[in-house]
């Protein structure tokens, strides 16, 4: 039986103390060699353990065996020089030093597939993998060699298809692709980001996402949204193509935001992982306040295809208010599924 409005996170769940700096994005581990090995495969465990507990129907590995949501993927790749070190304009937000890439780019062995198969092996429930996108994986580094953000953006394409395909292997039922930067980069967008975007997905059986988000709750991107006015209305841009596009799933942010949920009609007839949960603040959600966000969403989305789920990734928010939040999701989606239910007798 398929569940009405399952829930799901979009990306990182906090880490242990024992593992990772509390409260920190991208905070160095605190072990090493075989102790770090175990200590990645205990958190994921126990981020599962935590999803579960809370009524996440959707489980993922959290993130707990990754530093960085694009970085640690790449650093797995050849062709880019981790210590040859430039600044560069992220997304057009903040400055930050980045690896360069000095040749072709390749990878040689698989990346994650190791971790999903340790993932698959802790629940029954179905399973999804987050993996950068090609625009935001370009974003995030100096070229020295292609000296062409499209050329890149192809190349590192082919190589997450290749990532992909065997995390299907693997298990994962879903397969989700990170494009914060399809926010910024619109003319990038529409010439080459959503074809790149499905070369990733290419050939795929497992249902493929593409999550476009206003960032993490840093101060870089807070600023910048105090920026955009009362709409905001960056989906405007790429809705229309993804809607055409071969990517099953569009995930995007609602809670607490300034989107207006009307744009959600030019995705009319895709699933939608709709973020019913604020990760920019400690504030823990009401269920019902998550299911006024679902409600209001279900104007434009058909219920079966209303995936309820989190803004963005968790990383930086202390461990009891991630639970809460988790906890107030699955409440909040439990309130309307039992809501349609209702109407339906």
């Amino acid at each position: 039986m398929t569940t009405l409005l399952p829930t799901s996170i979009v990306g990182s769940l906090p880490k242990p103390s024992w593992l990772a700096q509390p409260e920190t994005l991208w905070s160095p581990w605190k072990l090493e060699g075989d102790a770090l090995v175990e200590g990645k495969q205990d958190a994921l465990r126990i981020a599962v353990q935590e999803q579960r507990q809370r009524g996440i129907d959707i489980i993922s590995d959290g993130e707990q065996t990754r530093q960085h949501f694009v970085t640690t993927f790449i650093e797995h790749l050849d062709g880019v020089d981790f210590d040859r070190r430039e600044t560069v304009r992220i997304r057009n937000r903040y400055d930050a030093s980045v690896p360069t890439v000095v040749g072709e780019v390749s990878r040689q062995k698989p990346v994650f597939v190791d971790d999903a198969k340790y993932l698959r092996q802790q629940t029954d429930q179905p399973i999804k993998w987050a993996l950068p996108g090609p625009m935001t994986m370009i974003d995030t580094l100096a070229d020295r060699h292609y000296r062409s953000r499209e050329k890149l953006a192809w190349e590192f394409a082919t190589i997450l298809n290749q990532e992909a395909r065997e995390l299907e292997a693997a298990g994962v039922d879903i397969i989700q692709f990170d494009e914060p930067s399809f926010n910024v980069f619109f003319d990038e967008v529409q010439d080459w980001g959503v074809a790149a975007l499905e070369r990733a997905a290419e050939g795929l059986r497992a249902e493929t996402v593409v999550h476009i988000c206003y960032g993490y709750g840093i101060k870089a991107n807070t600023d910048w949204k105090a920026t955009l006015g009362s709409e905001w209305r960056q989906y405007e841009e790429s809705f229309p193509l993804l809607q055409r596009s071969a990517i099953d799933v569009i995930s995007l942010e609602s809670q607490h935001s300034h989107v207006p949920m009307d744009l959600l009609e030019l995705i009319r007839g895709k699933k939608v992982m709709l973020g019913a949960i604020d990760v920019a603040n400690e504030t823990v959600e009401t269920p019902e306040q998550v299911a006024e966000t679902l409600r209001k969403a279900l104007t434009f989305v058909d219920a079966d295809k209303l995936i309820p789920s989190t803004n963005c990734g968790m990383a930086p928010l202390p461990r009891d208010v991630a639970r809460g939040k988790l906890g107030a999701l699955s409440a909040g989606a439990a309130i309307v599924r039992e809501e349609l239910s209702a109407a339906k007798d």
